[in-house]
């Protein structure tokens, strides 16, 4: 039987000793981590929470794999570095995955495969999306243990390249490519995802981004009467209607103004007396900030702007917002408003470590429904990152990072007659950390 079974040729002898490796480990994984992400996606029933907003029309009769765990398995595939439909061809006889899926390794049935993921993606109509999307909301909201009395919402925009014929798919300028424009909103202190909308290639206009921000207010209010909601954003959401919204809504706001002729007439003193300020100090870089009352011909009334103003050798710089909450313009823009920076590297870690932007479907509802299973697999590796030792250097990783060390370990399954034996390697390096992680995650188990 050793002759039928392949081996690897040519390896290089070490210490005199030669080297023999062929296929016969027997049923072995890459991905043993996997296993861990069950007890999260139980815990928080994305896979269950999506396929209720579908309704399944196939026949009862022959139907293999349900909507929820066609769902759960692209989500486990996603968070392992496998974004596309065609890695589950070979992912569906894993036996990691198989078990993860709760399949046993070698007598339960195979996953599904590419072609009926694909038709999958392509089921949600916009309806059945838009209840996907409030869904995900209230996802957010029911993953708080007790209702936080505040939270802030940092909204964001990115490119996401696209290299065909896909639907709202333009060229954008400023990215020099075409492009979708995806919106991206995160609650700040926990880095939670609440909301990803896939969108045209162009820049949102305020009416655009009024409506968006009313529907999440409006949700999130809906299980969550009482709290308190700020909003972060750059200036292309310091618009009128944007500020009319949250004013009526009673948020709390503070957001980029784009400059114009006025404003800089306003700032020209500031920027003078910084410059001033550095040169009689003999300072490399001075910065200085201001707020006035401002009302710009759109606006239905006078609203506090800050100005930041930087002097260094080569000049003055000076950079706007706009807000409504109480406070000194320093620590308004200093610690407040320059905190939403965090939030480029959850969109970095969304985009990038779950790969987001593989949108490549032609139908904009089939890549929406692609954005939501990226976004369930964020919430699994953010919910794995949280069960991570409190004090350890694991809770400030990014997902890549998890990924290697947590998700892309060598697994040995062996169905018993009475159990399933599972055996990860001796010389595995963190050891006492995923001890701790599934121990973490069992006990919040459901």
């Amino acid at each position: 039987m050793n002759e039928t079974i392949p081996f690897l040729p040519g390896l290089s002898p070490v210490a005199g000793k030669e080297l023999c490796a062929r296929f016969d480990g027997g049923r072995l994984s890459s991905d043993g981590g996997v296993l861990l992400f069950p007890g999260i996606e139980k815990r928080l029933g994305i896979a269950d929470l999506l396929a209720s907003c579908m309704m399944d029309e196939r026949d009862p009769k022959s139907i293999t794999h349900t909507y929820a765990d066609m769902i759960r398995a692209r989500l486990f595939a996603i968070c392992c570095g496998y974004e596309d439909c065609d890695d589950l061809d070979a992912l569906r006889f894993d036996p990691a995955f198989k078990l993860a899926c709760g399949r046993l390794a070698e007598t339960g049935d195979d996953l599904m495969s590419q072609p009926t993921l694909s038709r999958l993606e392509n089921t949600p109509s916009r309806r059945q999306l838009a209840r996907m999307g409030l869904a995900m909301i209230d996802l957010f909201c029911a993953s708080f243990k007790t209702v936080p009395a505040r939270i802030v919402l940092d909204i964001d925009d990115t490119d996401d390249a696209v290299h065909g014929g896909q639907q709202l798919a333009l060229f954008n300028a400023h990215y020099d490519n075409y492009c979708f424009q995806p919106i991206h909103i995160f609650e700040a202190a926990t880095g939670k995802p609440v909301l990803s909308l896939l969108r045209p290639g162009k820049r949102p206009s305020g009416e655009e981004a009024a409506r968006i921000l009313k529907h999440v207010i409006g949700r999130i209010r809906h299980n969550w009467p009482r709290v308190e909601i700020t909003v972060r954003g750059d200036s292309h959401y310091g618009t009128p209607e944007v500020m009319n919204l949250l004013e009526d809504q009673g948020c709390g706001y503070i957001l980029g103004l784009a400059g114009n002729a006025r404003l800089s007439r306003i700032g020209q003193p500031w920027r003078e007396d910084a410059a001033v300020r550095r040169v009689r100090q003999k300072k490399d870089k001075l910065r200085r900030f201001s707020q006035t009352s401002y009302q710009a011909r759109s606006w239905s009334c006078q609203r506090k702007v800050i100005a930041r103003v930087e002097a260094t050798a080569k000049g003055s710089d000076i950079r706007f917002v706009v807000t409504n909450l109480t406070g000194t313009a320093k620590v308004l823009y200093a610690r407040v408003y320059c905190a939403r920076g965090r939030m480029e590297n959850m969109i970095k870690e969304h985009k990038l470590y779950t790969r987001s932007d593989r949108t490549s479907c032609h139908r904009w509802e089939a890549n929406q429904f692609r954005l939501f299973l990226h976004t369930g697999a964020y919430w699994l590796l953010h919910q794995l990152r949280q069960a991570a030792p409190r004090k350890s250097l694991w809770r400030k990783a990014t997902f890549e990072t998890l990924r290697r060390a947590f998700l892309k370990v060598a697994v040995r399954i062996e169905e018993l007659k009475s159990r399933v034996k599972i055996a990860l390697p001796s010389a595995y390096p963190h050891q006492k950390t995923l001890v701790s992680m599934a121990g973490s995650i069992a006990a919040q188990a459901p």
